[in-house]
């Protein structure tokens, strides 16, 4: 699972697809290490930690990658990265004011949450190996190529992609023209088995194991995959000796398997009496809870600028602007702003970073019963994933970075993040409950190059 993207929708190759072309204004307005020495390695290392509030989730990130230099611009990269996760995951169900029982997802067993408590599962972990590898060349004075590949594997998630771009200098390398494609297929093979969409969770009360066994497997589906095609277009321009600025196009389409197996949503009474906003008790006497389905399809395009300004005692004010917009109904904005102190030998840079974004079409924080019909819901896409709701961020953070010489260098990085969530209220008994609360967040960065 990604750690700050948890969203797997699109993941492995939108990032390595997007290393590959946006380093080229970072590498160039930042780093001011002597690297690209002819015949020797660069080697960078990081740990990353993350935590989330409320025993949610915690991750650790390892990462090493190593670039060989050959003559000339030809450069090998190799990265590795191998990343766990464990805590407690919102499942999307509301909470309620009487305690819920809920079916893990594998089947085998099931979890309790307090009435007035936000429904998490506990059961929430990964483990993840990703390896890159991406071969950079010039083709003659004026063009520059870079070839890669991608692999991951989870425990229940397969992911591969190729990807290549094309650079084109103009104006003695003033300026740069970039374009990129990327490919990817995903194999999605979810623990107990995909679940059918808006098909009703089984639940053990009131049944014997072979009735709960035989209604679980009447909400399984085999293994699912999806494709996965970005494509990339930019171009950097050096404005004087201080000034730095890089536009990208990006599209991306994703197809297949799209919807995420561990998440559900409740499906609420509407009628008038006692019951009126509680969940919806059937006739088996169990509260109704539905897996979410989402669209098998989903085109994305965003638009990215950024400036480098370096000051005159050498400063660098760093500023960017993303906006995306999908065929979800999803807009969003990121702002994000950097200053670098330079130190004599360490600089420190703080980073402030703004995200809004609205909801998708589908977005549904619950279902209610008239909706529900007796078991053929009148919708066919709904999810209530808070990722995919109307929500604000805020990050706040800083880097401090201490260079021994001109390769060697020890940095540490700190943010938090506040993301708080909005939308439907409910009604009668749900109006009462803290439909979105807030996810706060800190994560903690170790870095080494030489």
């Amino acid at each position: 699972m990604q750690l700050t993207n948890k969203d797997k929708n699109g993941k492995p190759v939108g990032r390595a697809l997007a290393a590959a072309t946006c380093a080229l204004l970072g590498v160039q307005a930042t780093n001011t290490l002597a690297k690209d020495k002819p015949g020797e390695w660069d080697v960078e290392t990081a740990l990353l930690v993350y935590s989330e509030t409320d025993d949610r989730v915690q991750a650790a990130e390892p990462v090493i990658s190593a670039t060989r230099n050959y003559d000339g611009d030809r450069k090998l990269n190799l990265k590795l990265i191998a990343d766990t996760l464990t805590g407690a995951s919102p499942s999307g169900a509301t909470p309620s004011d009487l305690p819920q029982t809920f079916t893990r997802p594998s089947g085998s067993g099931s979890y309790d949450v307090p009435a007035g408590e936000p429904p998490l599962d506990d059961s929430f972990k990964d483990t993840r190996v990703a390896l890159s590898a991406s071969w950079t060349a010039p083709l003659n004075r004026d063009y520059t190529y870079t070839v890669g590949a991608y692999g991951s594997k989870e425990y229940d998630y397969l992911s591969t992609a190729v990807n290549g771009s094309l650079s084109r200098y103009l104006n003695n390398k003033n300026t740069t023209l970039t374009g990129g494609l990327s490919l990817g297929v995903d194999l999605v093979d979810p623990v107990g088995g995909a679940p059918v969409g808006l098909s009703r969770m089984p639940l053990r009360t009131n049944k014997t194991e072979a009735q709960f066994d035989q209604e679980f497997a009447l909400t399984r589906e085999s293994d699912d995959t999806k494709t996965l095609v970005d494509a990339l277009f930019g171009v950097t321009q050096v404005i004087n000796r201080r000034t730095l600025m890089q536009f990208n196009y990006g599209v991306s389409y994703s197809s297949g398997y799209l919807t995420d197996p561990y998440k559900i949503l409740s499906v609420i009474d509407d009628a008038s009496g006692a019951n009126f906003g509680g969940n919806l008790i059937e006739s088996d006497g169990n509260p109704v809870y539905l897996y979410e389905n989402r669209p098998d399809t989903r085109m994305k395009h965003t638009l990215y600028w950024q400036t480098k300004y370096m000051l005159g005692n050498g400063d660098v004010m760093d500023g960017s602007y993303r906006f995306m917009v999908d065929d979800w109904g999803i807009t969003s904005h990121t702002v994000d702003l950097k200053y670098r102190w330079k130190l004599d030998k360490s600089y420190l840079e703080p980073h402030f970073r703004y995200y809004l974004q609205s909801e998708a079409d589908f977005y549904k924080r619950y279902l209610t019963a008239t909706e529900y019909n007796g078991g053929t819901p009148v919708l066919s896409e709904a999810s209530a994933d808070y990722r995919l709701g109307e929500l604000t961020g805020l990050t706040f953070g800083a880097k401090w970075g201490y260079r021994f010489d001109e390769d060697r260098e020890l940095a540490i990085r700190a943010e938090y993040m506040i993301q708080t969530n909005d939308g439907d209220e409910g009604f009668g008994k749900l109006a009462s409950q803290d439909l979105y609360p807030d996810t706060n967040a800190m994560w903690l960065q170790l870095s080494y190059s030489f």
